[in-house]
């Protein structure tokens, strides 16, 4: 049918745009405006909470009788699955009968105990253990070979036939093998060594207990534990202690899931606030054995600490077991002689209090004062003489108790009221003010509450002794409290010289630099340029000789140290940080020459370091620095010094195709601020200045790769040119954009993938025709001069052959030239003529708007004509029913051949199957709606000569 009516239709598109519907766009406005409808929301609001009120019905018997009840009809039947959701179903009468509802008080109450049960005491704002393995086996290393006890841990095959209490009875020898000379000692082990056996143990311990040899995985845990007394390296008893924790809290999590399983009964997992009535007895019994299996272990320090291990499963048998055990395991800590052993045992408890019983808070208190009564037995003979045979220094000694001493101090000070500061700091007082506790009473108390009291501590840091611990340490760590926190305004002067004093007589850069870089951000903070040039005058003098800042990077916060890398990587390096922290903390945008001179060498040090061998990811993050800083620039009204700043950047970031882009976009804003300051009446000056800007973009865009980059850009410009009344400058930037889009490849890659280029190309060229509307034509050039060049540019493009974008391009087309031939455009830009008020409706104008449209319509019938092959049917109908659609929106159906061809396109779209029906059906309702307004009445008639066929 088709093929037979084509050359009457090809006679008949002539008269679309003759016919094109005349558009009343403020009329259309308003008849599309939501209609607002006042709303009545009473007692509502979404965000009020919802509430549900419970309706009580009577109970059934068991005949089946129940009240009578009103129906909105008495004949419907009644879905017996309803039952269960008014609470008549016999499992819910037998739980109301046997669980009366609650009062909502008492709902209230239960959910607020619930709540506060559930809230987690320790939050996200706690530093946990697992941040601070890393850092301590970094730490604590030697080169000193170390060695190791290991167990045979073959199981012994038990007889089949044997009786409960001897398979007890072998339990117990198995258990008690270990300490009848079952192990053997690995000497001469290097620590990479040491820490394979460890994690070989724990893999051991894992194994053993998989395969159901608890008695084994028990004794690898005690063979671990006892580990932990020994001290002949003692330099690496913080990383041995990390690394024997380690299995024991494996340890400890097995056993208690292993519990919690028992507890299960095939019911769901047990609520986390569960209490001990809710265990059975086989897994309060379980437990029991557990607890009874460590408390007969012989030696203290592994009986200690696997008890710690599994403190959490004191849950399953009392809800006081917890709060029970602290104090008593604190106790048991007081045996252990050697002072660095106790107080990692007290680390250890601390560690396990805080995740079962974080309120607990007077456990914690008692494992730090506990410490501070033994503290005095570090400088006795037992110690010295340990430290005399291994030839270890008490200033090293002293660090390997710091890991220690803060999780300790870091547990207590959690949350912690101001007033136990207080009491830290007097019983620091009383036993010298040892350097140690000071600096870890500084590192776990909130950065305020140190703040306030900086002169005390100044006081007390000038009273330690710096035998054992150095000052300067204690300045860092106060310094540290003073970035985070402001001291007293009165004290702050007084503060900075008193740290200073100390900070200037290190000989050691090392130690200068990592106590100076702490305190000249104080100084930045609270003081003027003189102070700060003095601190840096300082840091240099420091520095500089043996160029000794180069073994301090990462020093990079101040721009005076740049020149002082010479290695490029490193250079760059310090340049990406020092942007990064610009960008960061930059609030307000800046002019200072100053600022910008040493910025722009940073990012120019940044761009030079780009070569063939950088990867996209590094090209991606430096250009987005120096777009950051590009960003931060602005001279306010001074709009001709901006441009040159702009210019400035482009001839030094040329390498950079984002920096470009970037670039071009500011430009562009600039010429747009200069418009909106002028209210579009621009002057002399501000026209020239325009047309410079808009030069700018014209010359930068050719020297981008993506080739819709520069589209978009092309188009960007021309509209920001025709929106300044650059109309010859506007005409070039669109013709450069016709010229480049045959020069569109068929493929482009996208995020690293190659992509078909035809939807990306269709979206350009769609904003393309809305900016055409609204350009004026040439007075030189012809009637509609770029719309030629652009369908000649689409005419000539290869297409790919199952494509039909070029179709959609050309329907789109339609668009653009019905409303070229409205009396009045939608939308015009301001003081710009367009062509509605250049031609005003002259009949050669419409007749050249004519014959484009017979050309482009003759293209989208021929290729309608091609798609009537089997395999192209589909496509046949989709574009069809778009080509309908064109004809619904712009056309005036009012004319018989225009009303036909529409009606063959419907037909079209129905014939061969392939229409969503759902669609169809859809589009016929909105004609028949617009069928109801005054001027659409035409629409009935072609309403009923629109049939709905079905897919058969």
């Amino acid at each position: 049918m088709f093929l037979c009516q084509y050359a009457c239709v090809l006679s008949l598109y002539s008269c679309f745009l003759r016919h094109a519907r005349s558009r009343n766009y403020v009329s259309e406005s308003e008849v599309c405006k939501l209609e607002s409808v006042p709303l009545d929301f009473g007692d509502y609001h979404p965000l009020k909470p919802i509430t549900v009120t419970e309706s009580k019905t009577k109970k059934m018997n068991r005949k089946g009788s129940t009240s009578s009840t009103s129906s909105s009809s008495s004949s419907s039947m009644l879905d017996p699955l309803s039952s269960v959701l008014d609470g008549t179903d016999p499992l819910s009468l037998f739980a109301a009968a046997a669980d009366p509802v609650p009062t909502t008080a008492t709902m209230d109450s239960t959910r607020k105990k619930r709540d506060k049960d559930d809230s987690p005491a320790v939050g996200s704002d706690f530093e946990p253990w697992s941040s601070k393995r890393g850092e301590i086996l970094a730490r604590y290393t030697t080169t000193e070979k170390l060695s190791i006890v290991s167990g045979s841990f073959s199981r012994k095959a038990a007889t089949t036939g044997s009786a409960v209490s001897e398979k007890v009875r072998t339990r117990l020898e198995e258990l008690d093998d270990l300490e009848e000379g079952s192990q053997k000692e690995l000497l001469n082990l290097t620590q990479q060594d040491y820490m394979n056996r460890i994690e070989e143990l724990n893999q051991s311990l894992k194994d053993a207990w998989s395969s159901d040899q608890k008695v084994k995985a028990l004794k690898i845990v005690i063979q671990c534990s006892k580990l932990l007394s020994d001290t002949t390296v003692i330099q690496f008893y913080p990383s041995k202690f990390v690394l024997i924790t380690d299995i024991l809290d494996t340890f400890g999590k097995l056993v208690y899931e292993r519990i919690q399983s028992m507890c299960v009964d095939n019911r769901v997992s047990l609520p986390d606030n569960f209490s001990p009535e809710c265990i059975n007895d086989t897994a309060k019994e379980t437990c029991l054995n557990w607890f009874f299996k460590i408390a007969s272990i012989r030696e203290l320090i592994p009986r200690f600490y696997v008890e710690a291990a599994i403190l959490k499963c004191n849950k399953f048998l009392s809800k006081t077991g917890i709060s029970e055990c602290l104090p008593r395991l604190t106790s048991m800590i007081r045996g252990i002689g050697d002072p660095l052993v106790a107080v990692y045992a007290r680390a250890y408890l601390c560690r396990v209090g805080m995740e079962v019983a974080p309120q607990l808070k007077e456990s914690l208190n008692k494992n730090f004062f506990d410490f501070l009564l033994t503290f005095k037995q570090i400088h006795g003979d037992t110690v010295q003489n340990q430290l005399v045979v291994q030839c270890v220094e008490i200033p090293l000694y002293l660090t390997l108790y710091s890991p220690a001493i803060d999780w300790i101090l870091q547990c207590i000070a959690y949350r912690a009221p101001e007033v136990l500061l207080t009491e830290m700091m007097e019983r620091c007082r009383k036993l010298g003010n040892n350097a140690l506790l000071l600096n870890s009473v500084m590192s776990a108390f909130r950065a305020e509450f140190i703040a306030a009291r900086s002169m005390d501590f100044i006081g007390m840091i000038k009273e330690c002794d710096e035998s054992g611990f150095p000052k300067h340490l204690l300045f860092r760590s106060l310094g540290l409290n003073l970035a985070l926190a402001d001291p007293p305004e009165n004290d702050r002067l007084q503060i900075l010289n008193e740290a200073w004093k100390v900070i200037t007589k290190l000989k050691n850069p090392q130690d200068y630099i990592n106590c100076a870089e702490v305190w000249v951000e104080y100084t930045c903070r609270h003081f003027t340029k003189r102070e700060v040039n003095t601190v840096l005058a300082d840091v240099i003098k420091h520095m500089t000789p043996d160029r000794a800042f180069e073994d301090a990077y990462p020093q990079e916060k101040f721009l005076p140290f740049l020149d002082m890398f010479q290695k490029e990587s490193v250079r760059v390096e310090v340049c990406k940080c020092i942007m990064e922290s610009f960008i960061k903390h930059q609030q307000e945008s800046t002019k200072d020459p100053v600022i910008l001179n040493a910025l722009l060498h940073i990012c120019k040090t940044m761009h030079d370091s780009v070569n063939a061998l950088t990867l996209e990811d590094e090209k991606r993050m430096l250009a987005a620095l120096i777009n950051g800083f590009i960003k931060m620039v602005s001279f306010g009204r001074d709009f001709e010094q901006q441009l040159s700043f702009y210019v400035e950047a482009r001839s030094m970031f040329c390498n950079l195709e984002p920096v470009l882009v970037q670039l071009i976009h500011s430009v562009n804003q600039l010429a747009m601020e200069t418009r909106k300051v002028m209210k579009g009446n621009h002057s002399r000056k501000t026209a020239a200045f325009v047309r410079a800007c808009v030069a700018f973009c014209f010359i930068t865009i050719p020297s981008l790769s993506s080739i819709f980059t520069r589209l978009n850009l092309y188009l960007h410009s021309g509209q920001v040119a025709l929106a300044n009344q650059c109309l010859s400058q506007a005409d070039a930037f669109f013709k450069a954009a016709v010229s480049l889009v045959p020069e569109v490849p068929k493929m482009i890659s996208v995020d690293g993938k190659m992509r078909p280029s035809d939807a990306f190309l269709l979206e350009f060229l769609c904003n393309f025709f809305s900016t055409l509307l609204v350009v004026p034509d040439h007075p030189e050039q012809g009637v509609l001069f770029l719309v030629r060049g652009l369908l000649n540019v689409i005419q000539d493009y290869t297409w790919e052959d199952n494509s039909d974008d070029k179709i959609r391009i050309y329907t789109n087309v339609l668009h653009l030239l019905s409303a070229m031939t409205q009396e009045a455009y939608i939308y015009h830009v301001d003081k710009v003529d367009s062509n509605d008020t250049l031609y005003g409706g002259d009949s050669k104008f419409l007749t050249e708007i004519n014959k484009l449209c017979e050309t482009v319509i003759a293209q989208i019938l021929d290729h309608l004509k091609t798609l009537g092959k089997e395999e192209t049917l589909k496509r046949q109908s989709q574009l069809a029913l778009y080509f309908f659609n064109t004809i619904l929106a712009h056309g005036d159906l009012r004319n018989n051949k225009l009303n036909q061809l529409s009606v063959n396109l419907w037909n079209l779209a129905q014939k061969h199957g392939f229409a969503d029906t759902k669609t169809m059906v859809k589009t016929l309702e909105y004609i028949k709606r617009r069928s109801n307004q005054p001027e659409m009445s035409h629409f009935t008639d072609l309403a009923l000569r629109l049939p709905l066929q079905s897919r058969t």
